[in-house]
C-alpha cells in the first residue's frame, strides 16, 4: 500500500513521506489556516475569497516544502514559482499582506514538520494579532475626519469664506478642490477637515448653511484608500 504514494522518481537516498504523516501535517496546516481566518475577520472588513485564501494558504504552503523534501533544484524551483505568483484582485491593505505571510510561514513551518513549533507560532501571532486590534493599536483617530462638500452662490468669495466656522469646530481644515456648477452661477467646494467634538457637528453644519444662504451641503467619512499602507 505503501508503495502507491511513492513517486516513480524516487530513489535510495530520497525520504519516503508515509501517507499517514502527510495526512497530519496537511490537517494541521489547514486548522492552523482557519484559526488566522478567524482571527483576521475579527473586527475587519474582509471578502470570502481572502478568508477562503488564508484557511487554505498554510495546507498548499505545507504542501509544496513536503513535496520539495531536501530536493535543492525542485527548491530553487519552487522559489522562483513563488516569486511569479501575483494576486489578480484590487490591492491590499498592509494588515492583508502581513497575514498572506503569516499564512505562508506557519505552512512552511509545518512542511518542514515541526508541528509544535507552527501551532505555537499561529496561537502567538494570532493571540497578539487579537489584542492589537482590540485595543485599537496604532489608530489615527479616523472617526472625527470628514469630506465636507459645500454648495455657495458665485457672488460669495470662497477664499475664506468659512474659516472662522472651521477654527471654533475643526482641529485642522483644508480646501482640496473647487469646481462651477449650474453655468458658472455656483462654486463647489470640497474640504478635508478633522472634527474637534464630533457632537457639534450639526452645529457646524448649521453655522454653514446660514453662510452659504442653506444651499446644498454634503458630509462623508474621509476613507484610506487600499494604496495608503
Amino acid at each position: 500500500m505503501t508503495s502507491l504514494f511513492s513517486g516513480i522518481f524516487d530513489t535510495s537516498t530520497s525520504t519516503v513521506i508515509a501517507p499517514g504523516y502527510f495526512l497530519l501535517c496537511l490537517g494541521v496546516s489547514f486548522l492552523i489556516g482557519l484559526w488566522l481566518a478567524g482571527i483576521y475577520a475579527y473586527r475587519s472588513r474582509h471578502t470570502q475569497s481572502f478568508m477562503l485564501t488564508l484557511a487554505l494558504l498554510p495546507a498548499i504552503v505545507c504542501v509544496v516544502i513536503m513535496m520539495v523534501n531536501g530536493n535543492i533544484g525542485a527548491a530553487v524551483g519552487v522559489a522562483g514559482a513563488f516569486s511569479l505568483v501575483r494576486f489578480r484582485s484590487v490591492a491590499g491593505s498592509a494588515k492583508d499582506i502581513a497575514m498572506i505571510f503569516l499564512a505562508m510561514a506557519a505552512g512552511l513551518i509545518v512542511g518542514m514538520g515541526y508541528l509544535a513549533y507552527a501551532i505555537l507560532f499561529a496561537l502567538l501571532v494570532g493571540a497578539a494579532l487579537f489584542a492589537l486590534v482590540q485595543t485599537d493599536f496604532g489608530s489615527t483617530r479616523r472617526s472625527l475626519y470628514r469630506n465636507l462638500r459645500v454648495t455657495i452662490p458665485e457672488d460669495l468669495d470662497y477664499t475664506d469664506l468659512l474659516g472662522d466656522i472651521f477654527k471654533n469646530y475643526c482641529r485642522t481644515s483644508h480646501l482640496v478642490s473647487v469646481k462651477t456648477s449650474n453655468m458658472g452661477s455656483l462654486f463647489k467646494l470640497t474640504y478635508d477637515i478633522e472634527l474637534k467634538d464630533p457632537a457639534r457637528e450639526k452645529e457646524m453644519l448649521d453655522a454653514i448653511r446660514v453662510r452659504n444662504g442653506n444651499l446644498e451641503i454634503t458630509v462623508s467619512q474621509q476613507e484610506v484608500t487600499n494604496e495608503q499602507l
